[in-house]
């Protein structure tokens, strides 16, 4: 591989697999609205308006929101993201979150400042737009595209910055071309000492996933009940992957105010490709290498994906962040290429379909699904097994077989993310 490639497939993941405290969607929602604070220099407006792109909203409705004693939703990100959210935090933008500060979001919930919509004009489904007024005085902000992506900020009708959509071709000429067999390349020849930052996945999520099993009270408590049932599930390394994945995701979706590494925009889908390689090479003694392009391989074959899937879809981004730890889990079993090949297709004949039906406490059992299905789909390419081009979906070809998938997340389920949205948002909740 080129030195050139080399660098932009470094960059993408260096742009991709980053530290986020909480779900991203309502965090993305709390960056914007610190934005348009920041511009109004106001940290208290008189009125909050979002206008958000229905995905968002999916979300971003029942997910505990960080430092904040378990409350849920937008309401209080956006008020946090008003009080103490700093821009330049990005999806780190209520760290500095303190009990003072929730309690004067709730009395902003109270007292009627904010106004949350959604937005009916716009076809991109990652779409965020805060309005904020004090004193007389007005402030916008937009992210478009992707989670930390302003493409548009105002001040009183002073257009500070008016970036727009990328068109195809920029979005394009951004990104290396990747398919499978680049992605092991790289994953297998890259200089160590140039991706061995993936490391601090693992560092951030086991931390996450630490805290929860101490703690025991976030989310489901699906990985602390994983760890009780040992005496049903076995005391092994398949019992541990499951238990330290939910229990991450169980501290995320909880609301625990402590970052984990996310991949492509998602917390969850940074556990998913995380925790089962991370433990698996642990467990098994791997070198300090092997658990680096372990990691590497799981994270940009996660990123690969999502290259065609999108930000945001019908389908669960843990069968995509599951299908790169199982790549990562063929590897560390002595796996090649082929073996990985066989690995995929057997998630994809497995998993494909998993509804996203917004971000919760619940996306732990999903998680632990995916990634229970990526050691199964590991086990069996090691013994040269896999879904055959005769079956379903799965073709000879790997990279159109990834491209089936996300063609029915991306195309094939827009009718089944409408209906989702519309059951969450007209069920009677307790």
């Amino acid at each position: 591989m080129e030195a050139t490639e080399r660098k932009a497939i470094i960059a993408l993941l260096k742009r991709e697999v980053v530290p986020a405290i909480g779900c991203t969607e309502p965090i993305a929602v709390a960056l914007c609205t610190a934005k348009a604070c920041e511009a109004l220099a106001c940290r208290r407006p008189e009125k909050i308006k979002a206008s958000l792109s229905a995905n968002i909203l999916k979300n971003a409705m029942g997910v505990g929101i960080p430092g904040t004693g378990g409350m849920i939703g937008l309401p209080i990100a956006i008020a946090l993201g008003a009080l103490v959210g700093k821009s330049e935090y990005q999806l780190e933008v209520l760290k500095d979150t303190t009990p003072e500060a929730v309690e004067q979001g709730k009395q902003m919930i109270a007292d009627g400042l904010i106004h949350i919509a959604l937005d009916e004009k716009t076809d991109e489904k990652l779409y965020i737009e805060i309005t904020c007024e004090a004193g007389g005085h007005e402030a916008k902000a937009v992210i478009s595209g992707g989670h930390t992506r302003f493409v548009y900020l105002e001040h009183d009708g002073e257009i500070l910055l008016d970036q727009g959509a990328p068109s195809a071709a920029e979005a394009e000429e951004g990104e290396p071309d990747l398919n499978l067999h680049k992605v092991y390349d790289f994953a297998m020849t890259a200089p160590l000492n140039e991706i061995d930052f993936i490391l601090e996945a693992g560092r951030l999520n086991k931390a996450a996933a630490e805290r929860s099993l101490a703690n025991g009270h976030y989310g489901h408590a699906l990985g602390k009940t994983l760890f009780h049932a040992q005496g049903l599930m076995g005391d092994n390394t398949y019992t541990h992957i499951l238990a330290y994945t939910s229990a991450a995701c169980d501290a995320r979706m909880g609301g625990a105010l402590l970052p984990v590494m996310s991949n492509s925009g998602s917390g969850n889908q940074g556990i998913a490709a995380t925790m089962p390689v991370l433990v698996y090479a642990e467990e098994h003694q791997a070198s300090r290498e092997t658990l680096v392009r372990a990691l590497t391989l799981s994270h940009l074959t996660a990123v690969y994906i999502k290259q065609s899937l999108g930000r945001l879809s019908a389908l669960c981004g843990c069968v995509v962040a599951s299908t790169g730890s199982s790549c990562g889990l063929t590897y560390l079993m002595g796996g090649g290429y082929e073996q990985l090949t066989f690995a995929v297709k057997n998630m994809i004949g497995n998993l494909t379909g998993m509804i996203c039906d917004g971000a919760k406490p619940g996306c732990a059992l999903k998680l632990t699904s995916g990634v229970s299905t990526a050691l199964l789909s590991a086990l069996l390419a090691m013994e040269g097994k896999c879904v055959s081009p005769a079956e379903g979906i799965v073709e000879e070809d790997v990279d159109r077989s990834i491209h089936n998938l996300t063609r029915i997340g991306s195309e094939g389920m827009s009718a089944t993310d409408r209906m989702v949205l519309g059951m969450m948002t007209h069920k009677n909740r307790p």
